[in-house]
């Protein structure tokens, strides 16, 4: 029975009467406000209905006449529990740990970006305190949220707190906003795909992105291309909406990763055709000259700065010309400069064929010559992320296939091998010709010799 605590040898409390007890007439207690207090919580009790009526309270809350022997024994029924709750590991404290191998996708992230990724529900406050406490471990070393983690290493983490309601919540489905006739329209546009990488032909006319004005673009069609995925893919490079052709996306982490550093390190190649006004007089050449935005245009344009350019490289081939009218011609851009190319062939007096915006209306052919513009992506050539390469050409648009057919041009000529790809063996003619040439150059040197026999 709680109370205050009875005096040495039995004898009166302190303050109080012979016998220990306090108690006032009327059966109520030495501590009235406590007492009242509990009546009035047991009167809230059963009006909320949590708890039956109890016998040993009077209607309206009040306690019935023998509170003082019950009052203790109902606070008593209420026993601590027989088990310890488990410590909660929000607080730096574990019990046990649990061991993750870190997997190919997650290779060269930060250890908090793998936390967002395989334990949303531990947030970095709290990996950031057990790393402060030693509780969380890379190969067994201590480990801060900001370190590199890397394929094949084991990451010791706590155990989170069991979540009761978790279990509850309804799982999230990605809802997919697109018309069957959408996604049927950008599944059209596959010519590769594996478990890495997706290449798409993109339409002229469709931008890869949104801004403004522009609703309809190659972004929002992804989740039509989730296939058998757990997320949708992702860009990885871009092109103008007026261009068509071969488009790169990656379908995991590690491939956007990967195609990334591929073009950033120009590892990737790209591989474009175009009609242009004109004919180039160098077949093979190299166009250098720095580009930057043109002020006064909001960005939309392009222009050739000499000094405050950023450096630009363009190679171009001519394939084939159609007398002095027009050249169709194979570029590679060796940096990634927005409008580069079409930038680069205005400049030396060759703007693509319907390219209003850098050729003015001389960019424009007379006769059954589509005003669209021609550029197109015609290969993209990247490292695979799991060995091997992605090599994939895009067919052309009908516009830009029908006005090569209608200038003339020859189909068969446009694929031209890359450098690399060009057998540089010395073939036995090539061997025949090196060896006529050293001997000639012999032969020169004795005649110097006997000549200066003679003048002596």
């Amino acid at each position: 029975m709680k109370g205050r605590p009875p005096g040495k040898s039995g004898g009166p409390a302190r303050g109080g009467k012979p016998g220990g007890s306090s108690a006032k007439p009327g059966g109520r207690s030495g501590a009235p406000g406590r007492a009242r207090g509990g009546a009035k919580a047991a009167s809230a009790r059963k009006q909320d209905g949590d708890r039956p009526f109890k016998p040993g309270t009077k209607p309206g809350g009040k306690p019935a006449a023998k509170p003082r022997t019950k009052a203790p024994a109902v606070r008593a029924a209420a026993p601590a529990p027989a088990v310890a709750a488990k410590p909660n590991p929000a607080k730096g404290v574990s019990l046990d740990v649990r061991q993750y191998r870190v997997q190919a996708d997650d290779d060269g992230i930060r250890l908090d970006r793998w936390f967002q990724r395989h334990l949303p529900d531990v947030g970095f406050n709290i990996v950031s305190r057990w790393s402060r406490t030693g509780q969380l471990r890379v190969d067994g070393a201590r480990a801060a949220p900001g370190d590199r983690i890397a394929e094949g290493q084991m990451i010791r983490v706590p155990p989170a707190e069991p979540k009761v309601a978790a279990a509850d919540k309804p799982k999230r489905v990605r809802v997919i906003d697109l018309t069957e006739d959408e996604i049927a329209y950008v599944q059209d546009m596959v010519i590769h795909r594996d478990k890495q990488a997706i290449v798409i032909n993109k339409p002229p006319g469709l931008a890869t992105q949104g801004g403004t004005k522009t609703d309809e673009h190659v972004d929002r069609l992804l989740d039509g291309l989730i296939f058998d995925a757990e997320s949708r893919p992702k860009l990885v490079h871009r092109l103008d909406k007026d261009t068509s052709g071969a488009l790169l996306l990656a379908r995991s982490s590690r491939s956007a990763a990967h195609f990334a550093k591929a073009f950033s390190s120009r590892t990737a190649r790209k591989v474009y055709w175009a009609i242009v006004i004109g004919v180039p007089s160098i077949d093979d050449g190299m166009i250098e000259l720095p580009i930057t935005k043109q002020p006064g245009t909001g960005g939309e344009k392009m222009h050739v700065d000499e000094e405050e350019g950023l450096p630009a490289r363009t190679r171009y081939r001519v394939i084939e010309r159609a007398g002095n009218r027009a050249a169709w011609v194979e570029l590679q851009p060796y940096t990634g400069r927005t409008h580069q190319l079409r930038v680069h062939m205005a400049a030396i007096g060759h703007p693509l064929v319907g390219d209003g915006k850098y050729g003015g209306k001389d960019s424009f052919l007379s006769g059954s010559i589509s005003r669209k513009m021609h550029l197109h992506a015609r290969r993209i050539r990247v490292d695979h992320p799991d060995g091997g390469r992605i090599d994939m050409k895009a067919e052309l648009p009908e516009h830009f296939l029908n006005s090569l057919i209608a200038l003339g041009f020859d189909l068969s000529l446009g694929d031209m091998p890359l450098d690399d790809e060009i057998d540089r063996t010395p073939t036995r003619e090539d061997e025949k010709k090196a060896a006529r040439a050293h001997a000639k150059q012999i032969r020169k040197g004795r005649r110097g010799e006997r000549r200066g026999r003679g003048e002596k």
